[in-house]
């Protein structure tokens, strides 16, 4: 079967895992943490070599105070519980989105993560964080014109090449594969530039729910598609 190289998936469906059982929000959110724990051992267990998870949106900050505040605890949690065991196993963490005016302690949490595990090679977890698809591009569009001005940069060189150089995933390999739970089929901002030509797969179960069998069920999907990237297969025909 044909692993891809890079697979990100959009963890949605906590606050209605939680609902579905009469628990408050903030136990959902907790469940959620314990499945991206489990997936991220199974993604190396399988072989993948990058992963990115939609952590919080720059979209989620509309949310309740509390919420937020309950989400903003959790990102501490894991990365102060699981940060040396990601390390431990080779992971490297990296982490797109922007970072002016969040919290100091935030901020230093992700530099953290970084800093430490910048020399791993056995997988890499890219976390996206007060990240959006549109607030990225226009970052990077405003780096670009910020190089054209001081000319260190020709309008007339800029390419998608180089556009995807001053994009947050520089360095990262776009996702072949992009999986979102909870039955909503749609991208919510996520990666627009990069997942252009991804393989989509949507899956019913909330984000809890969400186990090594339907990744492999979700793997499995992927090793049936045939990646056109826009243009046509030729079957049986010399060329």
């Amino acid at each position: 079967m044909t692993t891809p190289e890079h697979v990100a998936i959009i963890m949605d469906g906590n606050g209605r895992w939680a609902k579905a059982r009469g628990l408050p929000r903030l136990a959902g959110h907790r469940a959620g943490v314990e499945a991206l724990r489990k997936t991220v051992s199974a993604a190396g267990e399988m072989g993948i070599p990058w992963l990115t998870v939609y952590a919080f949106s720059s979209e989620n900050w509309s949310r309740p105070k509390s919420e937020v505040n309950d989400l903003m605890g959790l990102l501490k949690l894991f990365i102060r519980r699981d940060l040396a065991e990601l390390h431990k196993n080779g992971v490297r963490v990296r982490v797109i989105g922007e970072r002016e005016g969040l919290a100091p302690d935030i901020r230093g949490l992700l530099d953290e993560a970084e800093s430490l595990t910048a020399g791993n090679k056995n997988m890499n977890l890219v976390i996206a964080f007060n990240y959006g698809g549109r607030d990225e591009i226009v970052r990077a569009a405003r780096r670009i014109a910020d190089a054209v001005v001081r000319g260190d940069l020709k309008s007339e060189a800029v390419s998608p090449e180089v556009f995807a150089d001053y994009l947050d995933t520089a360095g990262i390999p776009d996702p072949d594969l992009v999986i979102r739970t909870s039955g909503e089929v749609r991208m919510s901002n996520f990666l627009p530039w990069q997942a252009a030509y991804s393989e989509l797969v949507f899956m019913p179960c909330y984000w809890p729910d969400f186990t090594r069998d339907h990744l492999a069920d979700a793997l499995g999907q992927y090793a049936v598609r045939e990646r056109r990237f826009g243009g046509v297969l030729e079957r049986g025909i010399a060329l």
